[in-house]
């Protein structure tokens, strides 16, 4: 079987000559294969974006070249998992997600705009926002630059979805300092919280009206592993998700019968670049280690927005106020 930049890394490294290829790039990188072990399931293409810049297009297209002595491989015949477009599924309906400039949010906006939704991306980053636009021309894409946690971004990302709002993506969040609580600051507390929890409160909040007087909605809150555990995250980042479930839970039982369904999904490892503060805590990143090494992959934001999509949509016609573990199996262990 041909590799190509869709085959996963765990193919690559299973090629006795994609092999050598692949720990010749490691070791350029002062590196080894080891250090791919939790994302052997990505494609190879996902390194790109895993390295954070470090690691140009180029020379994953160099890779392939060089594995297939020049000639364009079958992509198709990869076994990697490849993103499938359901074209209309969001035809006619104006979906707002938040955190859209990058990560998750970013997969979720994009593949709601292929599949035909008119979306309304928020994000405090106006540069990003902007970079989304150039891949999604003649999308109908909306841009909003705002806070959730300020009552005035989320008036303006209202009104920008105009009368009718069929879904919400709750995706914006920040991560904590892994603090345990003795350590956690009244900074952290406050910024993590305000982010993660109550700037999901306030724009679910905001929309709710418009559904039930459509008397239809879907609202999907991005909850975490750390919120169906107390291993996996820091003290303030595992309090605001399960913060998010609760919420998920409390407004799925109150607003099933006016015909809005809320739900979760509680991702795992994922790849993508959702910041982390300084000066991480010692000893919360000492006892959390053995627990985190466990993880048993890395998804791809593009994986993430499978699942994020499916309750979205109309396809989760039938789930209300479940909390969707999209974490390669973490939750069972």
């Amino acid at each position: 079987m041909a590799l190509s930049a869709h085959s996963s890394i765990s193919e690559w490294l299973d090629d006795p000559e994609g092999s050598d290829l692949l720990k010749g790039l490691l070791a350029q990188a002062g590196t080894s294969a080891d250090s791919l072990a939790p994302v052997r399931a990505l494609p190879l293409q996902q390194l790109v974006s895993l390295s954070q810049g470090k690691l140009p297009q180029s020379t994953i297209d160099d890779l392939v070249a060089q594995v297939n002595d020049g000639a364009q491989p079958d992509e198709t015949t990869s076994g990697a998992w490849q993103e499938a477009i359901t074209p209309g599924r969001f035809d006619g309906q104006t979906v707002i997600v938040t955190g859209a400039a990058s990560g998750i949010g970013r997969a979720v906006a994009s593949r709601v705009a292929r599949e035909g939704g008119r979306v309304v991306a928020v994000d405090v980053s106006a540069d990003r926002l902007a970079d989304l636009e150039t891949t999604l021309p003649d999308s109908g894409l909306v841009t909003v630059v705002g806070d959730i946690t300020d009552p005035s971004s989320v008036e303006a990302i209202v009104d920008a979805a105009g009368g009718r709002i069929d879904a919400l993506a709750n995706v914006a969040g920040i991560n904590d300092d892994f603090s345990p609580l003795h350590e956690t600051t009244d900074a952290i507390w406050e910024k993590i919280i305000a982010v993660n929890l109550t700037g999901t409160f306030n724009i679910t909040r905001a929309v709710l009206p418009a559904m039930i007087d459509a008397k239809r909605g879907s609202v999907v809150n991005i909850a975490s592993e750390a919120g169906l555990r107390g291993n996996a995250s820091g003290n303030a980042y595992t309090v605001s998700k399960h913060g998010v479930v609760g919420l998920t839970k409390s407004a799925a039982f109150m607003y099933g019968p006016a015909g809005v369904r809320i739900n979760a999904v509680a991702p795992g490892g994922v790849a993508t670049n959702i910041p982390f503060p300084p000066n991480m805590s010692e000893a919360g990143t000492a006892r959390l280690r053995p627990f985190q090494a466990q993880i048993p992959t890395v998804a791809s934001a593009e994986q993430l927005a499978a699942s994020i999509t499916f309750l979205l949509s109309d396809d989760g016609v039938n789930i209300n106020g479940a909390v969707l573990a999209s974490d390669g199996g973490w939750s069972i262990q």
